[in-house]
């Protein structure tokens, strides 16, 4: 891996065989879905300042692609751009792919990735003759992405991720990577086999929850997130150093874009992972707690 040019710019790394020098921290522009566009062109000046190369959206997140537009209009070869697709037939998610280049007002995507890829029935149309996978493949000999990547949510994912591994090559994946969830036994061994088939592939591995505290007690008036995140400022730099002192992962900006500042400081000034009693600290002072469980909390 290599620095950028200064102690406090984000560290960049080789975003899996993609071949594209990557900052480590990947902009979540799910922060932008119900944003307005004064509001996200604000958001989105923040990022090249830090050293972040990297926008990931889908087409599931709002308004987002549309924001992104505009932005994209004047810096699109600065950044590798990411979408998603929710659709798990071939035609659907080819129209998905489509709809979401008109939408950015690009030609083509860095990276199309299945969302949330983790239920078998919806694993099955997708990987089959005539599913999503066939049909992004062949949307990628037609130049209107370059890579195909997975992604998911809850514990269960990790596990999924091995299968999706080992019928199709694809380019990178997605997961939630936190204290709290990698203190789960088995998610961790789960968790612990993708990454190491992962880095022996050359799938780049990307991860998301980095700074979640635990669903919500009480639901504010207003949210920006589906889970309460860590707003304390120190608890957040550890938990952003608990994912970027690992190296070989990337970690997803959240959705609440108020702690978009905090969260590139802090990824600024990794200096190595912080001591789990440290993150023990933090769970009990703030309430930590994991946002899935394999059971009644497994789904968003």
């Amino acid at each position: 891996m290599s620095k950028a040019a200064t102690s406090e710019a984000i560290e960049l790394a080789p975003f899996g065989s993609t071949g594209h020098i990557s900052s480590r921290v990947l902009f979540g522009a799910a922060a932008l879905g119900g944003m307005s566009q004064d509001r996200a062109d604000a958001t989105l000046a923040l990022l090249a300042p830090a050293g972040v190369n990297h926008i990931d959206t889908a087409a599931s997140y709002g308004e987002s692609e549309l924001r992104l537009a505009p932005f994209l209009a004047d810096h699109r070869k600065d950044f590798f751009l990411a979408t998603k697709t929710g659709d798990r037939s071939g035609d659907a998610a080819r129209a998905s792919l489509e709809r979401s280049l008109e939408r950015l007002g690009v030609d083509q995507v860095d990276l199309i990735q299945l969302h949330n890829l983790v239920e078998p029935d919806e694993w099955e149309m997708a990987l089959a003759p005539g599913g999503a996978v066939e049909a992004l493949d062949q949307a990628r000999s037609e130049g209107l992405c370059r890579f195909i990547g997975v992604t998911g949510h809850g514990t269960r994912i990790p596990a999924m991720h091995l299968r999706s591994l080992g019928a199709f090559p694809f380019d990178s994946v997605l997961f939630p990577y936190n204290f709290t969830m990698m203190g789960n036994p088995s998610y961790r061994a789960d968790v612990e086999a993708l990454i190491e088939l992962c880095q022996s592939r050359g799938v780049a591995i990307q991860t998301i929850k980095s700074i979640a505290r635990r669903r919500w007690a009480d639901q504010p008036t207003r949210r920006f997130s589906w889970y309460e995140p860590i707003d304390d400022p120190d608890a957040l730099t550890r938990a952003v150093h608990y994912v970027l002192g690992r190296p070989g992962l990337f970690l997803n900006t959240s959705s609440d874009a108020r702690l978009l500042p905090l969260a590139l400081e802090a990824a600024a000034t990794v200096a190595g992972t912080p001591t789990d009693q440290a993150m023990e600290a933090d769970a009990l002072a703030q309430g930590i707690t994991p946002l899935f469980d394999g059971a009644e909390l497994e789904r968003i």
